[in-house]
This record gives C-alpha cells, structure tokens and sequence, in this order.
C-alpha cells in the first residue's frame, strides 16, 4: 500500500517537474512542490474516496480511474481557487498526462503481477484437491 502511494506521489512530482522543465522554470525542489501541491492534494481525495466507498486501497486501474479523475479535478479546483492557471489546453494535457502515468503502473503491476499462489477453481467434471 505505501508503496502504491509512493508511486502516486512520484508520478505526480515527475509530471510537476516536467511541467516545469518544458516552460523553462527552476526545477528547485520547492518550485517543483509549488506545482504538484494541487495535484498531490486532489489524488490524496481520490485514494480517501476509494478506501471509504469500496474499504480497499486504491492499486487496481479501475480504483486508480478514481484518484487520477479525483487527482485532475480537484487540482484543477485548488490551482483556481489559488489563483493559479486553469487554461482548457493545461487541463486537457494534465487530464490525459496524469491518466497515462496514475492508471499505467497499474496496468503494468496487473500484467507483471505473478500468477502462483492464486487460488485457481478446478475446471468442470475434475476432482478437487487432487
């Protein structure tokens, strides 16, 4: 679970710092939180909302649908009310950034994620616990 976390968080600092790059400002630490503080806000609502609505932490795509949806609007709502910019190009970008990096670790944890240990149902007409 924390590990999760900490995959949301980096993703958004990555995103926050590249943001920052590509408009040529200071990639210092604080201006690079400066940036990603909205975002780190709105995905921390998403994994709440998940883990009080379904009792599970977010680590599947579709819980990771939730914090990415959760993580732009909410950051989106936070950068207005500060003041910051809420341009519909900077929207469309973070929306379809943010979804590529949130839900893609958790497609790439699903398909890696190995298959021993799982529980497999016997097939129709074979024995069980053979």
């Amino acid at each position: 679970m924390l590990a999760a976390l900490a995959a949301d968080v980096v993703v958004v600092l990555l995103f926050a710092a590249v943001g920052r790059s590509s408009h040529e400002e200071g990639l210092t630490p604080g201006g690079v939180l400066q940036t990603a503080w909205p975002f780190l806000a709105g995905v921390a609502l998403g994994w709440a909302v998940v883990r009080v609505r379904r009792d599970r932490w977010p680590l599947e795509v579709g819980d990771g649908v939730v914090v990415w949806v959760a993580g732009v609007a909410g950051a989106m709502l936070l950068r207005r009310a500060s003041g910051a910019g809420t341009d519909p190009a900077f929207v469309v970008v973070a929306t379809v950034v943010l979804g590529v990096l949130l839900l893609g670790w958790r497609a790439v944890r699903r398909r890696l994620r190995p298959t021993w240990g799982r529980r497999q149902s016997a097939r129709p007409g074979e024995a069980r616990g053979r």
